[in-house]
């Protein structure tokens, strides 16, 4: 990703090489699409969690912000809770004791993950301290997959300009196209950001902001996952919280991934075409972003 971030700059401005980039923003309307699809048949089975669901989408929509993603999954919580009854819990766990820290290390992790949440949120700071802890943010608040992210992280670094729009979306097409966890996207965001140092620094400092609150979180609640699993309720809330990532990761779909990247019959006949190479033909998502790229090309100099 951070070869794609100085990679991807001499192409911009010609006919050729915007239409590589645009077919990159239309592989991630297509990658979206398939997540939504497949998340929804497999967190959304009955009605109960397709309106939790229906109202997360809405909520995001009417309500867009930083802070509305954290704001829809505790309500998708509360209403699991209501509405989901007792799921049953999730396989492989009965019996196991989870993973066995020595005292003290799991409390010590939370109390520093959700220390360096709050800091981010007090006063003026670096532009180096800005720029992890929107990321750090990022990582600590989405829920779900990696899919999730992406509002997130548009509202921290597209909406105040740190990145644009089109290199956001591009970004995140291009690294649909790699092995490994989808976070990596953090390393071609922190690399082009204006705010922070950019370059090296700036894509090492996005990269452990993604990826320190996850782990400090894991490791705080390793040990106690399995009992929490055990309680009816908690799973309840669970079940509504997945059911809330979907409508989540739908309004992502939406914006800013079609708004920044279907412009016309035939973006929208590209996007098409590879989610159907994505979900009926099964198609390594490699194949379909670099499709996506070639098509994105053909476009441009039709």
């Amino acid at each position: 990703m951070f070869a794609f971030a100085y990679g991807a700059a001499p192409l911009i401005g010609g006919a050729v090489g915007d239409g590589l980039i645009h077919g990159l923003k239309l592989a991630a309307v297509a990658i979206v699409a398939q997540a939504v699809w497949s998340m929804a048949r497999s967190l959304c089975p009955d009605r109960p969690r397709a309106a939790i669901a229906g109202l997360a989408l809405l909520g995001l929509v009417v309500i867009p912000g930083p802070f509305s993603q954290a704001a829809v999954l505790l309500a998708g919580a509360l209403a699991g809770l209501w509405l989901c009854g007792q799921p049953a819990a999730a396989p492989g766990l009965k019996g196991d004791p989870g993973l066995v820290l020595p005292r003290g290390v799991g409390p010590v992790c939370l109390v520093l993950a959700f220390g360096l949440l709050a800091v981010g949120a007090v006063g003026p700071t670096p532009a180096w301290s800005q720029l992890f802890h929107a990321f750090y943010r990022a990582g600590a608040l989405v829920f779900g997959g990696g899919h999730v992210v992406l509002p997130m992280l548009r509202d921290s670094l597209v909406r105040p300009g740190w990145v644009g729009a089109g290199s956001f979306l591009a970004t995140y097409g291009a690294a649909q196209a790699l092995p490994g966890p989808l976070f990596s996207i953090a390393a071609g965001l922190g690399a082009i950001s204006r705010q922070g140092p950019g370059g090296a620094a700036g894509a090492a400092i996005a990269l452990a902001g993604i990826s320190m609150p996850g782990l400090l979180l894991v490791t705080g609640v390793a040990g106690a996952w399995t009992r929490i699993n055990s309680l009816p309720r908690a799973r309840a809330a669970m079940a509504g919280v997945n059911a809330a990532v979907v409508g989540v990761l739908a309004g992502a779909l939406y914006n800013p991934v079609w708004t920044g990247a279907v412009f016309s019959p035939s973006d929208f006949a590209l996007a098409a075409a590879a989610f159907v190479l994505l979900t009926v033909w099964r198609a390594p998502p490699l194949i379909v972003v670099l499709a996506c790229a070639l098509g994105g090309a053909m476009i441009a100099l039709a």
